[in-house]
């Protein structure tokens, strides 16, 4: 039989059974006893006469439920449960054998069996009965997961993730300017993610077919930037015994992003305008000039209204660099992406280390909220893998976090940021106060000044939403 498609649909398709007995005789009343379910819509059957081949077939066709033996020619059939588990946590076994023992029974339960059924006394309506309701249980639990995913793509640009009003003004002005060839100015803190957003500007860009070439300037020795960045002939300095294409000519009809452009060393900044200027150069030790033909993305962690006023940072590259200018909040400024991260990132470790935790506890969600982030989305990545493969329940609890963020550390003041509106301060303030007192809301209004039904107002206006109702709304979905 054809294997069936591999894209999860959210309709009711045929759900598949798997029937795993070497007796042929067994197989074929199963087989009998489930073609004549009445229920809509009917069952798939497919056969494995071993454990090896069940395991073949549970990758092929994804069966939602499986009958299976206990005795089969090359395993006991409770490491065979256990290995189909391991494959699709989400089937349901029921164990059909002879050999109907209380032991062999609890063995199948904590392995995970849906039920235990004895061969000499097998009803066969009372089979469907239990199938039908195993198999309902994992369309609605497949459902859920395809629900879910559908609610994750909501949120996602480009692998990007984010559902508050900054990202999805980032995520528009990615969308507006992407098609263009005009230079991005990309700023944030170190593990805000500016990587990802100049992905998003090459995929989207015309130049998507070309090269997409990085380098980082504050990873190499300011004296070999230029090398890199330029290339060289054969002879033109010691230790050059080949010649080297330089990344500027391997982006052509790409696109080059120079990430921590403030490190880059003030000689070499004038050569990039010189670059940009007239859209040409010569590698060191050559007397050809090469044609350029690339796109500029240029990313910071630094302040460059700082690095300006000291010289660290040409200005008239500064205006050059930036046509477009990108600023990526830090976590901290949103955190009603946080609990969308978690679910990623749990759902991405579950799968990476092969477990199964359900969730985050309210108490260790509590500590998740009230940190302040210094390392943005790549730390909060690291302490839910952290937690993934320390936890020992079914849900991350506090004591599975790094002890940086169990820790009561001092109560972080508040610096109202430069370049923003009153109403963006406003919001960071009204912000960082619910964070501050564990979204209270009575408690954020007393310090606020406020009235309770004010700050919900306020809240409104803002589109500040409490994480932890947006993560009880996704949890059921």
């Amino acid at each position: 039989m054809p294997a069936p498609t591999t894209v999860d649909l959210p309709l009711r398709m045929e759900p598949t059974v798997l029937v795993v007995d070497d007796d042929p005789a067994a197989v074929e009343f199963l087989r009998t006893v489930l073609s004549q379910a009445t229920r809509t819509p009917r069952y798939r059957v497919t056969t494995a006469n071993s454990g090896f081949r069940a395991e073949q077939a549970c990758r092929t066709y994804r069966p939602a439920v499986v009958l299976l033996d206990l005795v089969l020619p090359d395993a006991d059939g409770i490491d065979v449960l256990r290995a189909l588990k391991a494959i699709d946590q989400g089937l349901e076994v029921i164990i059909i054998s002879g050999q109907g023992t209380l032991k062999r029974a609890l063995e199948a339960g904590q392995a995970g069996a849906f039920f235990f059924l004895d061969k000499s006394d097998l009803d066969p309506l009372g089979l469907l009965g239990l199938v039908d309701r195993a198999a309902n249980l994992v369309h609605e639990r497949r459902q859920h997961q395809w629900l879910h995913g559908k609610e994750q793509e909501q949120h996602t640009f480009e692998n990007i993730l984010g559902r508050s009003k900054p990202m999805h003004a980032l995520f528009e002005l990615v969308e507006a300017v992407a098609q263009s060839d005009a230079n991005v100015l990309i700023q944030g803190e170190n593990g805000t993610g500016k990587e990802l957003f100049a992905n998003a500007l090459h995929q989207r860009s015309q130049r998507a077919r070309g090269p997409f070439i990085k380098i980082n300037c504050a990873a190499l020795p300011k004296d070999l930037i230029e090398s890199e960045l330029f290339g060289y002939k054969k002879g033109s300095f010691t230790g050059a015994n080949a010649d080297k294409v330089g990344l500027l000519e391997l982006s052509r009809g790409g696109s080059l992003m120079l990430d921590e452009i403030g490190e880059m060393p003030a000689l070499l900044q004038t050569k990039l305008l010189r670059v940009l200027q007239e859209r040409e150069f010569r590698p060191i030790g050559s007397d050809r000039s090469v044609q350029v033909d690339f796109r500029l993305i240029c990313a910071t962690n630094v302040d460059l209204d700082a690095a300006l006023a000291d010289g660290r940072l040409r200005e008239d590259l500064y205006f050059r660099i930036n046509t477009i200018t990108m600023k990526v909040p830090p976590l901290r400024e949103r955190p009603e992406d946080i609990p969308l991260l978690c679910s990623h990132f749990l759902h991405k470790f579950n799968q990476r280390y092969h477990k199964s935790l359900a969730g985050i506890s309210p108490a260790a969600y509590q500590l998740l909220m009230r940190f302040r982030w210094p390392g943005n989305v790549r730390e909060l990545e690291n302490a839910i893998e952290r937690a993934v493969l320390v936890a020992k329940g079914t849900e991350v609890q506090p004591q599975d976090l790094p002890e940086s963020m169990r820790d009561d550390g001092p109560v972080t003041t508040f610096a109202v940021p430069p370049h923003h509106t009153l109403a963006e301060i406003e919001r960071l303030t009204i912000l960082q106060t619910l964070q501050r007192t564990n979204w209270n809301k009575q408690e954020a209004a007393n310090i606020l000044g406020l009235y309770r039904p004010t700050l919900y107002s306020k809240m409104r206006r803002h589109a500040i939403r409490d994480p932890r109702a947006v993560a009880a709304e996704e949890a059921e979905l």
